[in-house]
């Protein structure tokens, strides 16, 4: 609740007072830059039609009021008036000290170990696609937790590209629209062999790197073959933890990546394994050993300690309290956010067989379709 506002600094700011004494600033020029009337923002799309340049310099407030719980201000030298939500307001407010550990999360985001797969997010797919509820707390959960696990599908030919509809579009790469995760006699990639694979993210080697990815099972009667997933997230916190230099070594150096495939296909990108904001937040791990093209971007005096903290890194991704195994049936399918979460398996062989299908996709479609069901939940238009 907006209670008080004051005009400060001749009238480049204001300072407001919010409920419980809260007191938060704003320059003029934010103010008028984030104006929601129609001559500003589009009433159809919320697509702002000014530029910078259409905003006076000498921009200064005249005034400044609290009306039933919205701020209203009058701005010169444009001789105009503007009003905004005192609950926008404190939303969106920046008046704040700036975090000062690296490495810190969004608030919608939550480390896990093993101890998950007790409460591990899982839903129906029919209910997925028939349930807004359903829908919106499994993708909260991948919001969250950057895993989910999907139940009761139909044992079909590409109905991983109906999960994925659910949410967004598949990435088609060279791999195609989707790909068969099963043994080939000569394979484009390990992954596609019976041999087990250490926990990683996928496709290190692209920029920008697919951020989802869907893997759904068709067939899974071999003897081994286990998935386990690992919080990339959490395991960059420990490291932060026991060997804080370390940690900003791998954050703080480009490794490289690079895959070359049948025929035109080589990729290569250069990225840190574990990625920070530039105000320090976690946003990202690329961690892939199959994938790792030779390090040439660290000094020749950081060398060992880099590759000291990236062994330890892939210790603890593979410690047993870190990660949560299962095996899918027929019909059921699990999604990662691959910028966060790991995924490994067992190694299968003997009789039977094993037929996963797996796809990319992307976060800002999910997060998009999660945002629209947030607000239709609350009743709004955000």
């Amino acid at each position: 609740m907006l209670e008080t506002a004051e005009v400060i600094d001749d009238g480049q700011a204001v300072l407001l007072t919010f409920q419980q004494g809260e007191r938060r600033r704003f320059h003029t020029i934010w103010l008028r830059d984030n104006a929601q009337d129609a001559a500003t923002r589009s009433p159809d799309n919320g697509q702002r039609l000014i530029s910078l340049a259409d905003i006076p310099a000498a921009l200064r407030l005249t005034e400044a009021r609290v009306e039933a719980g919205r701020l209203m201000v009058a701005m010169a030298p444009e001789g105009r008036d503007f009003a905004y939500d005192g609950a926008w307001l404190w939303q969106h407010a920046y008046d704040r000290e700036p975090p000062t550990r690296r490495g810190w999360l969004d608030a919608h985001r939550e480390t896990w170990d093993a101890s998950l797969a007790e409460r591990l997010p899982t839903a129906d797919i029919t209910a997925l696609g028939n349930d807004t509820t359903t829908k919106r707390r499994w993708l909260a959960d991948i919001r969250r937790y950057g895993i989910g696990k999907l139940t009761g599908g139909p044992v079909e030919d590409g109905a991983l590209l109906e999960v994925v509809a659910q949410f967004g579009f598949p990435r088609e790469t060279n791999y195609g629209r989707y790909f068969e995760v099963r043994s080939e006699i000569a394979p484009t990639n390990l992954a596609f062999t019976g041999l087990g694979l250490p926990a990683h993210t996928d496709n290190p080697y692209r920029d920008p790197v697919p951020t989802l990815q869907l893997l759904y099972c068709l067939e899974n009667s071999a003897a081994g073959g286990d998935n386990r997933v690992v919080d990339g997230f959490r395991a960059a916190q420990r490291l932060r933890e026991e060997n804080p230099h370390g940690f900003e070594l791998l954050a703080g150096y480009c490794a490289r990546f690079e895959y070359r495939g049948l025929g035109d296909v080589c990729l290569q990108a250069r990225r840190p394994m574990i990625e920070l904001a530039p105000d320090g937040e976690l946003i990202g791990i690329r961690f892939n050993n199959r994938s790792a093209a030779p390090f040439t971007d660290i000094p020749y005096a950081d060398m060992a300690a880099y590759y000291a903290a990236y062994r330890r890194l892939g210790e603890l991704l593979e410690s047993p309290e870190m990660g949560v195994t299962f095996k899918l049936a027929p019909g059921e399918a699990f999604l990662v956010d691959n910028t966060r979460v790991l995924h490994a398996r067992t190694g299968y062989s003997g009789e039977g067989s094993r037929w996963l299908q797996g796809c990319y996709a992307d976060r800002d479609s999910l997060l998009s379709t999660l945002a629209c069901l947030e607000a239709d939940a609350r009743g709004d238009n955000a």
